[in-house]
Order: structure tokens, then sequence, then C-alpha cells
């Protein structure tokens, strides 16, 4: 496989965790002592500043919101040009147009994973990432087009609200789109990331495969952000990575905001498997509480 491949997922919702896992598996014998700053050496973020500032040759702030659309494209031949082989890029951009002009060119993609995740669980991690409240990100997420802005390190992304985003990438069947739900990577995780081995076209050699997982595991990204730091980190937080769990949302949310939620992305909760717990929980919400914590 040689091109693009699309690491893609709305934030929060398990995109690291997964180039985590890939840098391991491909690199990891090559050293001892794992470090989750050396990601981009495998993946790299499809905003950042520095492609887009080589391409148009003057500094990001200082172009309009057209000419970074424009120059999008021709990051995308840049990067594919300086790699051998195939490169991943991370976006959690949705799959949509922006002034005529895709947000993940066609002509140098070999291929896509797309990762999702309720968005029960995904609301409290981005509220603690972006700086907001509860009430104000399960706004964000419902809010149609919703965009970041051009920051002093990366051009703005285009998200869409996480049901724009989801059915966006998801549509459509397609054989060189890989999916996964964050759910099946936290309890299976030797089967999903296999598949994602196999998918890749990567030799699959299952003691690699399980030391791969284990290294990156929640709890070791965890230590590891501890112990070294991670550069991916947003100023709003404490740490990156905070649960790493699946069913949180029956704690942190009250039961006013899981309804909003489910108004907001039923439909597509209902595509992915996350409607009818959620339904469930607000029939008996201490019941499940009770379950879940045992």
């Amino acid at each position: 496989m040689g091109g693009i491949v699309w690491l893609a997922s709305y934030p929060k919702s398990g995109n690291t965790w997964t180039r985590a896992f890939l840098h391991e598996y491909i690199h990891g014998s090559e050293k001892e002592n794992y470090n989750i700053n050396e990601m981009n050496v495998l993946s790299i973020s499809d905003n950042g500043l520095v492609w887009y500032e080589e391409v148009l040759k003057k500094p990001v702030k200082e172009c309009t919101h057209e000419e970074i659309a424009k120059a999008r494209p021709l990051v995308h031949q840049l990067i594919h040009d300086k790699t051998d082989g195939f490169i991943f890029l991370k976006t959690h951009n949705a799959f949509v147009v922006n002034q005529g002009i895709p947000l993940h060119t066609p002509s140098l993609t070999a291929g896509g994973v797309y990762i999702v995740r309720n968005p029960l669980d995904v609301v409290s991690s981005f509220a603690d990432h972006m700086g907001l409240t509860v009430d104000e990100a399960i706004t964000a997420m419902a809010k149609p087009g919703n965009a970041s802005d051009t920051s002093e390190k990366a051009v703005f992304q285009i998200m869409g609200s996480w049901s724009e985003h989801v059915y966006s990438w998801t549509k459509r069947p397609n054989p060189s789109l890989f999916f996964m739900r964050y759910e099946d990577m936290l309890n299976e995780p030797k089967a999903v990331f296999g598949d994602l081995v196999q998918f890749l076209h990567l030799p699959l050699e299952p003691d690699r495969l399980a030391d791969a997982i284990s290294r990156t595991s929640f709890d070791n990204l965890r230590k590891m952000e501890t112990e070294k730091g991670f550069k991916e980190r947003s100023p709003h937080s404490e740490r990156f990575f905070r649960e790493g769990k699946a069913g949180q949302w029956k704690f942190e949310l009250t039961l006013n905001q899981v309804k909003r939620i489910i108004h907001d992305h039923g439909e597509q909760m209902d595509r992915f498997g996350y409607l009818k717990e959620a339904e469930m929980f607000l029939r008996n919400p201490s019941a499940m509480r009770r379950q879940q914590a045992s």
C-alpha cells in the first residue's frame, strides 16, 4: 500500500490510541523504550502549520480562509511526495468539500481508518479537551458545520456535528475504509487490531501484536504521559489520556444531558449500537449504574 492512509475520527474517539498502536507495531522492535511523542515518525496531523507555510510561503496567520483551503491539496501532495510507501495522516475533518475542494485529496489516498465512539462518552472528554462545560460541549457537538479556527499551531478544521462527522465517513460501504468502534478496541483488542494490521497489508505476527497492544494500553499511555509529558495535550486539560473507558457517561452525565444527546444524535447512535443502552439507562439509571460499577 502506498499513498495517504487517513486516520479519521471525531475528536476524543480513539485516534491517538490507534496511532500509538500502529507506531509501536511497525517500529516497536527498533527501540526498547517506547515514546508516545515519537508517533509523528509514522503519523502526522493533516492540519499542521509547518506544511501549510511551506506551500503558502508566508505565515498562516496572514492567510485567508480561502488561501488555506486552496493550499490543502498542495499540502497533501507535499506530504505524499516526501514519503516512501504510505503515510498515516490524522484527521478530525469530516469527509466533505470546502469551497469546492475536498478536505481529503482522493488522487493521493490509498485508504482510510475510521474510529467511532459513543457520543455519550465523547462529550466529557471533548469538554475537558476544549475547555468547555459539558453542556457547552453538547451544544458544540450538535452544531451543523461546526469548525475550529486557525490557531498558532494548526489550520482550521471542519468537523461538523458528531452525527454529520460519522455519517460523512460511513454512509457508503467502501472496501478501502476500515471501520473500528472504540468500545470493541477496548473489549476485543486482539481481534480489532489484528484486523487493522491485515487491512493495512502488514504481516500479522501474534507475539508482535500482543506486545504492541500491551505497550499501548491506556494505563501504559497514561503512565508515559505522566513520566514524559505529551506534546498533543490541550492547554485546557490536565492530561490527554483521561479515562480510557466505555460507559463512564452513566456517572458523568445527568438524565437531561443524556436526553439532549439522544435527541441530537439518536439516528446515528442507533446505526452504531449505542442507542438501545442509552434508552434503557433513561428507564432505570440506578440499575445500570450498579451494573456498570460491577
